[in-house]
């Protein structure tokens, strides 16, 4: 449980959403966290004891903590004990439930009270400080750039904020050379504002970035952004909130197991809401590598 997801909102209401919980007969042992790195240390710790069942109380980040704390077990793909992990959406933007319903919290309390589970991919990307693993997307540029922006500036407006993490970012677009292999194929090379590599649909909280996307295909959805001015990219983006920004001319869609990366240094790369510097070298899927219960 991070009391700090949402701005402080996981302190105010997770206490009482987690006695519903035992109230009807899901067992909790509940550990806080104080400060960031500290769910990946629970989490590790916990699986190391034989532990398999996780909960994240919070947002997108405390998910993302827990995933990355259970990397050694991940490194065998699923085929050890089954990993599940459960959510209690109380963060910012708890974009990764979006892709099974409401994305709330009493959507994701009767899951956990049914024990309703789902099979899902892994996103694991690989760089030169090491192994990241992701449940809900991985971009780079200027979806990074907005990121960025609203975790530093916005953040207490809620998923609202990353309307105006838009605009801001909006004055500074700049496009950066792309240099990626897919699936061993073809060297691909051009001008972009931004790359996302998806699992799942959505970001941002409402913002649908790869509709087509399915958490358990066993495939990678990649949405490449070709370079834009910033009347073409401001009149473009909101069709991100129903998709339709796919079909833009400057837009492309593909699908892959893996991708190679050749950057010559460190970038930021926005995964699963949380903005990380690093040199990326390879991202591919680990598919059903993980039970949800959503």
């Amino acid at each position: 449980m991070n009391p700090a997801a949402g701005n402080g909102k996981c302190g105010k209401l997770a206490r009482a959403a987690l006695e519903r919980l035992r109230s009807r007969g899901v067992a909790l042992e509940v550990h806080e966290t104080t400060a960031p790195g500290d769910a990946s240390k629970l989490a590790k710790r916990a699986q190391e004891q034989g532990k398999s069942r996780f909960l994240a109380v919070g947002g997108d980040g405390t998910a993302f903590e827990i995933l990355n704390g259970l990397s050694s077990a991940l490194a065998q793909n699923g085929h050890s004990q089954r990993l599940q992990l459960g959510f209690l959406p109380l963060g910012t933007g708890n974009s990764f439930l979006r892709d099974f319903g409401a994305g709330d919290i009493e959507h994701a309390t009767e899951a956990l009270v049914a024990d309703r589970r789902r099979t899902c991919d892994v996103l694991r990307l690989e760089h030169t400080e090491g192994v990241t693993h992701s449940l809900n997307l991985l971009s780079f540029g200027f979806v990074a750039d907005i990121c960025s922006i609203t975790n530093s500036r916005f953040k207490a407006l809620g998923a609202g904020g990353y309307g105006l993490g838009v605009i801001t970012a909006l004055a500074h677009l700049h496009t950066r050379p792309l240099r990626m292999r897919v699936d061993r194929g073809e060297l691909w090379e051009q001008d972009i504002v931004f790359v996302s590599v998806c699992n799942s649909r959505y970001t941002g909280g409402r913002m649908l970035m790869a509709p087509y996307a399915d958490t358990g295909d066993g495939q990678l959805d990649i949405v490449v952004c070709g370079a834009m001015d910033r009347r073409t990219l401001l009149s473009t983006f909101p069709k991100i909130f129903s998709g339709q920004h796919v079909h833009h001319h400057q837009i492309t869609s593909a699908r892959a197991r893996s991708i190679e990366l050749f950057e010559s240094q460190p970038i930021d790369l926005m995964i699963d809401g949380e903005v990380l510097r690093r040199q990326p070298t390879k991202i591919e899927v680990l598919p059903r590598a993980l039970d949800v219960l959503v």
